[in-house]
């Protein structure tokens, strides 16, 4: 055959694959309109990833960090589409209750799950500390102005094999309305309540409840910052050396820096890995009477704080989207299209990335939960939970039979990491590997886009996933060996009756995937065959003419 004969075929062939894998891609993507939100910067890493992903079917999704109590009022005001928030309206803080949007109807749906750690900046001469540890007293009396050096006898107890420094701690906190703060005071609240309401007698707050705005003491020596970007970016400042501020974990993993392992109610200190937060978050309760939207899918952490499983972090906690139920302000049936369809995608395929991000995916019963949100938005297609959709939804944290896999297949600490004389070296964090018996190492803390670590080991922070195969190893204690009931052997329940449902498949996977796959190896095709065709055909009539050749 001719090379222009191939050429031909190959064309045709390659044009015809283009036709039908164009065909292939999100129908929906020339119905997509800009839509914008504002709110928690706890969120805003996971949320950046999710807009940069949905680009590429056409959606144009603006989101502004300012934080989640502007983000609430912006929402209430009509001045965004949507909002994402630590917490929900009416929670009350001090005198002021928040009351939820009256002339805009809404709906929350839980968006990321993760935990609120303590970034810090501490060396020991010039070697860099990576595995520092602390008890919630030590944390309480840190950010109450009550500890205020490294060298405190009670940071000691915590960390039997460092000899910490005589300087001056820098606690650094948030300046604006956080759900960061929220959810930090909120656990003082609960479990360091003397400590508490002591700081408020200071400060003169009255009544001492959790708040969105933590109140400093002038002259403290606390510095405050906007947005946990701003707080982390503090921290990490080569000349920050003893400062320690609350972000979420992503920031820490983003900038290399190390975290602290929190002392839980089984007495093991550990970090918010994903497995460990979603072994912590089985014990949160989950407001599930639809009939009242403003408290419906809203958390109680109570439990959480003092959930005895010894992988568990103590301050997990879940952040919402706060989604419109009515055409007001402007809302359009264009724009709830197109929210749904960024909505379906978050819950299942963005779910895959938020592990490697610093998040930990969330469970079967909420991701279901936010389908029946998602249906409430005007405009929004959004399919019903059938079991083809369910088993269509590419989130890591379940199977299709309601198991929570992420936490069944979470390991348990090491016995270093138990109360006592004994300390593991391993460092934490975006600083894994480094302690302070070391060099200080490179930093190496999880970037957008990493992989988590597939064997489910127990290392830390940009080292680990926590959400891997164990091998069947999950349920089983370093002390104590194998508990018979696995994961839930230590009181977490490792069953949630649900069933998830999923993002329709024009999202990146299925026939559109193939097709564009097949699409692409023709044209490799139309590139290279010709060509070489054409070779052999040459070099054949050359030996012909030559007389080499039949």
């Amino acid at each position: 055959m001719k090379t222009r004969t191939w050429t031909r075929i190959a064309t045709a062939l390659g044009i015809v694959a283009l036709s039908v894998a164009g065909t292939a891609q999100p129908a929906a993507a020339a119905s997509y309109v800009p839509i914008a939100g504002a709110g928690s910067t706890w969120s805003y890493n996971a949320l950046h990833s999710w807009q940069g992903n949905v680009a590429q079917y056409g959606m144009v999704v603006d989101y502004n960090p300012v934080g989640s109590t502007t983000g609430r009022n912006e929402f209430k005001q009509g001045a965004v589409d949507w909002a994402a928030s630590d917490i929900p309206y009416g929670v009350v803080d001090g005198t002021n209750n928040d009351p939820p949007p009256t002339s805009r109807g809404f709906a929350y749906m839980p968006v990321t799950a993760g935990g609120t750690v303590f970034m810090y900046n501490l060396k020991i001469g010039t070697k860099r500390v990576t595995n520092l540890r602390l008890s919630g007293d030590v944390i309480a009396g840190i950010f109450t102005n009550v500890i205020t050096k490294w060298n405190d006898p009670k940071i000691a107890a915590d960390n039997p094999k460092l000899t910490l420094p005589p300087i001056k701690i820098v606690p650094v906190v948030r300046s604006d309305g956080s759900g960061s703060t929220a959810q930090f005071t909120q656990w003082m609240v609960a479990t360091q309540k003397n400590a508490w309401n002591a700081y408020c007698q200071r400060v003169g707050r009255n009544p001492c409840t959790q708040t969105s705005a933590y109140p400093v003491v002038p002259g403290s020596g606390m510095v405050a910052q906007s947005g946990d970007l701003g707080v982390s970016g503090y921290v990490a400042q080569k000349q920050a050396v003893g400062a320690i501020g609350y972000v979420e974990y992503s920031y820490a993993l983003e900038t290399g820096f190390p975290v602290v392992k929190v002392r839980n109610a089984a007495n093991y200190y550990t970090e918010p890995t994903p497995g460990h937060v979603a072994v912590a978050l089985l014990q949160a309760k989950i407001n599930m009477d639809q009939s009242d939207p403003a408290k419906y899918l809203t958390q109680n952490l109570s439990n959480v704080y003092t959930n005895r499983d010894r992988r568990t972090y103590p301050l997990s906690s879940y952040s919402y989207m706060v989604l419109p139920t009515t055409s007001t302000f402007g809302f359009t049936a264009s724009k709830g299209y197109t929210l749904g369809d960024f909505g379906k995608y978050l819950l299942c395929q963005g779910q895959r990335q938020v592990n490697a991000l610093g998040y930990s995916a969330l469970p079967i019963n909420l991701v279901e939960a936010g389908f029946q949100q998602l249906r409430k938005i005007p405009g929004a297609s959004v399919p019903s939970a059938t079991e083809a959709v369910i088993r269509s939804c590419n989130n890591p944290t379940f199977s299709t039979n309601g198991t929570n896999t992420l936490a069944n297949n979470d390991p348990y600490p090491p016995a270093c990491d138990k109360a006592g004389p004994q300390q593991c070296a391993t460092g934490t964090g975006g600083a894994s590997g480094g302690n302070a018996s070391n060099p200080t190492p490179t930093p190496t803390g999880t970037q957008a886009g990493a992989l988590p670590n597939p064997s489910g080991s127990a290392g830390t922070g940009g080292q680990s996933g926590g959400s891997g195969p164990n091998n069947g190893a999950a349920g089983c204690d370093p002390d104590s060996g194998c508990d018979a009931g696995g994961a839930n052997s230590a009181g977490g329940p490792s069953q949630i009756d649900a069933v998830p449902v999923a993002a329709a498949v024009n999202f990146g996977h299925g026939l559109s995937t193939a097709l564009m796959v097949i699409a692409g190896a023709l044209l490799v095709g139309l590139c290279v065959v010709p060509p070489m065709i054409g070779q052999a055909v040459g070099y054949r009539r050359a030996r012909r003419d030559n007389g080499d050749g039949r």
